[in-house]
C-alpha cells in the first residue's frame, strides 16, 4: 500500500487500523520516521515504513523491495519519495484533511491484485453502510479495469 498525504492526515493511524484488522497489537504501532523499517506480526507479517526523510538514492539501501514477496502485507507512508521504485501492483491510499476533525480517502488500484483488492473493499462497504448515518466512500479504479469489474 502506498500511502500519500499530509502531515496530520492519518497515515500511521490507519496502519493501526490495519495491523488491528490483520490481529497485530494496533497499540504498538508507531511513525517509524526514524527507525525507517516497524515490523509487526499477525495473521500476515504488516511492514511499516515512513520515506519522509529519505532521498530516492538512499532508499537503494534499505532492503524495503525485500518486504514486496505478495506475502508481506506492506505500507510505504511518503511513497512518492519512492517514485519508480513503487510497485507495478499496489493499493494507493490518498488521505487529505476534511473538517470537523475527519479526513478523505482516495483508494486507486494499480495491478491485478490491487484491482481485486479494491473490489472486494468496495463490495463489503457497499454491505456494511449504516443505513441511519449515509457516508461517501470514494473507491477509484484505473480506467483499464473499471470496465471489466
Amino acid at each position: 500500500m502506498a500511502l500519500f498525504g499530509e502531515l496530520g492526515t492519518g497515515k500511521t493511524s490507519l496502519v493501526r487500523g490495519i495491523a488491528e484488522g490483520l490481529l497485530a497489537e494496533p497499540a504498538a504501532v508507531s511513525s517509524p520516521t526514524f527507525t525507517l523499517i516497524h515490523e509487526y506480526r499477525g495473521r500476515l507479517r504488516l511492514i511499516h515504513t515512513d520515506l519522509y526523510r529519505l532521498t530516492a538514492a538512499q532508499l537503494e539501501n534499505t532492503g524495503l523491495s525485500d518486504y514486496l514477496d505478495g506475502h508481506t502485507v506492506t505500507a510505504i507512508e511518503w511513497a512518492d519519495r519512492w517514485g519508480g521504485g513503487l510497485p507495478p501492483d499496489r493499493l494507493e491510499i490518498h488521505l487529505s484533511h476534511r473538517p470537523t476533525a475527519t479526513r478523505r480517502a482516495i483508494l486507486t488500484a494499480s495491478g491485478l491484485s490491487a484491482c481485486r483488492l479494491l473490489a472486494a473493499l468496495r463490495t463489503h462497504l457497499s454491505k456494511s453502510r449504516p443505513t441511519r448515518e449515509p457516508r461517501q466512500t470514494r473507491v477509484q479504479l484505473p480506467r483499464s479495469r473499471r470496465a471489466s469489474l
